[in-house]
């Protein structure tokens, strides 16, 4: 279930794609702002019962993973005491391109007869790092790009839906814009540079918005080769700031409900 500030970060992001949508009469995406570059801040493993352990995996932004993991025999609380001190010695603070097969490797063989537990601990922590399951894209416009006579024939048409309906795929531009360069945060695609095969006739362009703390999140414009360039650049500069300053602003004003709750409370 969302949380209310997650409800209205979701309707804002939804609101931020029907906008762009109307605007510029292109279709477009915007996924949710998410930790990039996420660092493990530690991991807490607990007996369930002797055939299974509670792995509890908190990365930063205070994001929480639990995972059951299966065990063939019953483990003891000294045990996993170790455990939980060999895990976290080696792996708090770092992030997934820090933990190598050589981090792994040497973790295996310091749990002895536990490697495999420990390996799928590692696995799990790799999905937590990365998060990308949890990742939410909103599309808005799709059907605009049938206005478009170049875009507009069947199996162009149909691919292009087609892919605002696969999430992965829209994952991977999202990828693409947040890999990008960091000093301007926007992304220009034309034709063959495209990161989805379906968009190659198109051009696709992405701004990167950030919130602070590592969070940061794509918005993306997908239209024909001859679109717009200087307002499509102008319009998603000015949405990125847009975003970003309304969410600076409700999360100061949740702030000063938040004392302003205390001090009544006293």
């Amino acid at each position: 279930m969302l949380t209310q500030a997650e409800e209205k970060m979701d309707q804002m992001l939804k609101n931020v794609a029907k906008v762009l949508a109307v605007n510029t009469n292109y279709a477009t995406m915007v996924t949710a702002p998410a930790i990039r570059g996420n660092k493990l801040k530690f991991i807490q493993l607990s007996k369930v019962d002797d055939t299974q352990i509670l792995a509890t995996i908190v990365v930063e932004g205070n994001v929480i993973r639990n995972n059951m993991i299966a065990i063939e025999d019953p483990i003891s609380d000294e045990t996993m005491l170790k455990l939980n001190i060999l895990l976290n010695t080696h792996l708090t603070g770092m992030s997934l391109d820090d933990i190598n097969l050589g981090m792994i490797t040497l973790l295996k063989e310091q749990s002895g007869i536990h490697s495999n537990i420990v390996g799928e601990i590692m696995d799990a922590v790799a999905q937590a790092i990365r998060g990308d399951e949890d990742l939410e894209v909103y599309t808005s416009g799709t059907t605009n790009i049938l206005k478009y006579p170049e875009l507009a024939d069947n199996q162009k048409a149909g691919a292009l839906i087609s892919t605002f309906e696969e999430k992965q795929a829209l994952a991977r531009i999202a990828s693409e814009s947040l890999e990008g360069n960091e000093n301007t945060g926007i992304q220009v695609y034309i034709g063959d540079e495209a990161p989805i095969e379906s968009m190659k006739d198109c051009s696709v362009v992405t701004a990167t918005y950030e919130l602070g703390e590592g969070m940061r999140g794509s918005i993306a414009i997908v239209g024909p080769k001859r679109m717009d360039y200087d307002k499509v650049v102008g319009t998603l500069k000015t949405m990125k700031d847009e975003l970003e300053t309304m969410y600076k602003k409700k999360k100061k004003s949740g702030k000063s409900g938040s004392s302003k709750d205390k001090k009544d409370d006293i």
